[in-house]
């Protein structure tokens, strides 16, 4: 997995699911930033989050939270 798709959905290793709304650039390093949202009412209210792709895109190490199995920490949903 080499770059997040705008438009799109993908599953976190915790299970919850969040639409990419867009790509954005860090103004000081250039560095691309992941704008997506959840897909699920937060307790908290927050609607809109921001990290850095390669963090998004991160190969995870073996964690007892991670219920879905996955290798990475978010992974591109193809069908829901």
């Amino acid at each position: 997995m080499n770059s997040v798709e705008i438009g799109k959905i993908y599953r976190h290793f915790k299970g919850n699911y969040y639409f990419v709304e867009n790509i954005a650039y860090d103004s000081e390093t250039l560095e691309r930033m992941v704008i997506y949202k959840p897909l699920y009412e937060r307790e908290d209210g927050k609607k809109i989050w921001i990290r850095p792709e390669k963090a998004f895109l991160e190969e995870l190490p073996k964690r007892p939270d991670n219920i879905t199995g996955q290798k990475f920490r978010f992974e591109l949903i193809e069908n829901l």
